[in-house]
């Protein structure tokens, strides 16, 4: 009965908070790309290419937990997603972005925030030269991807590049932050006008560039929270240990001991390199040295219980503590 009620509480959950992604309407008429890009390329990329991305992802969202998370959460935790969620995800994320920051010569923004072109001139000396950097990454970013500017967690501007549909919200992605503007290199972005010339679409598309919404969205990804998550993500002695905790810790829940019980000597030894990790900038502090000391004592108490056969109880009372400790970790570094 209770693992009924369980089920059912989960289904219901699932049904109320989980969400289905739309296509997003073009702000301007397919033909009001022209000439950079033409109509029919633009008909195609939105309508069937996007559109196929977001079809894609509600199918593979559909009537599971993760059905209930939001864009972010499903970018930030790429590599343990399966490839249909993480292709999907990125392309109707990266899509999206592509959209909000084009448009017609005569529609362009023309206040472009001086914060903007003072981070650009501090990162990169000159608009040209970022241009340049843009265009660098898009034209060696081999077969198909993303050329981006981002907001780093230390809130400066870099231009990277990813493949496929990865982006560098993503935890696979080599540099990280928060998107601002991308550039799409797929060759169906281009093909039907430019065939296999690269180099002359990534021209065009500059044309299209609204420099002033890529303004905006700096702004607001300076003091976007994501930021901060993107940043403890990258703290990867804290993500190996939690790995481990989650892959100990909810089976004990469960009633299954096996997993504990065969690696507890692996989690003590996350816990300790944790421990003597250095935290990102803007998480070290005493307050959570002392907390992942805590933690690391918590494991080794119980790696000692399992050496000593304790019964599955125990185990349960100081795994709940160790779990405890380290959302204690987790909430320090939120604050």
């Amino acid at each position: 009965m209770k693992a009924l009620i369980s089920i059912l509480f989960i289904s219901l959950n699932t049904l109320l908070f989980s969400q289905e992604y739309n296509l997003p309407a073009l702000p301007y008429s397919y033909a009001s790309y022209e000439p950079s890009i033409d109509a029919q390329t633009m008909e195609i990329h939105h309508s069937k290419h996007h559109q196929a991305y977001v079809t894609n992802l509600n199918k593979a969202l559909a009537g599971t937990k993760l059905a209930t998370l939001s864009m972010n959460q499903l970018l930030m935790d790429a590599s343990f997603r399966s490839d249909a969620i993480r292709n999907n995800t990125g392309g109707h994320y990266n899509h999206s972005l592509f959209w909000e920051i084009l448009a017609p010569k005569d529609k362009q923004t023309s206040l472009v925030q001086e914060a903007f072109n003072e981070a650009v001139k501090a990162q990169y000396g000159s608009m040209d030269s970022l241009k340049k950097a843009l265009t660098q990454a898009a034209s060696t970013r081999f077969g198909s991807g993303w050329a981006w500017l981002i907001v780093t967690p230390d809130k400066k501007l870099m231009v990277t590049s990813t493949g496929n549909q990865d982006n560098p919200i993503m935890d696979v992605a080599k540099d990280r932050g928060i998107p601002v503007l991308g550039i799409d290199v797929w060759e169906h972005a281009y093909y039907l006008q430019y065939q296999n010339k690269r180099a002359d679409y990534l021209s065009g598309i500059f044309n299209l560039i609204d420099w002033g919404i890529v303004s905006d969205k700096y702004a607001k990804a300076l003091v976007d929270p994501l930021l901060s998550e993107i940043e403890k993500d990258n703290w990867m002695a804290l993500k190996d240990f939690h790995k481990v905790m989650a892959q100990t810790f909810h089976p004990c829940e469960d009633g299954n001991f096996v997993p504990l019980r065969t690696r507890a000597g692996e989690l003590l030894a996350k816990a300790i390199l944790v421990s003597a990790s250095k935290p990102p900038v803007s998480k070290d502090k005493p307050a959570v040295h002392k907390a992942l000391a805590n933690l690391e004592e918590q494991c080794e108490k119980i790696y000692e219980l399992v050496e000593k056969n304790a019964k599955d109880e125990v185990l349960l009372k100081e795994m709940t503590k160790a779990h405890d400790l380290f959302h204690q970790v987790e909430e320090l570094c939120h604050d």
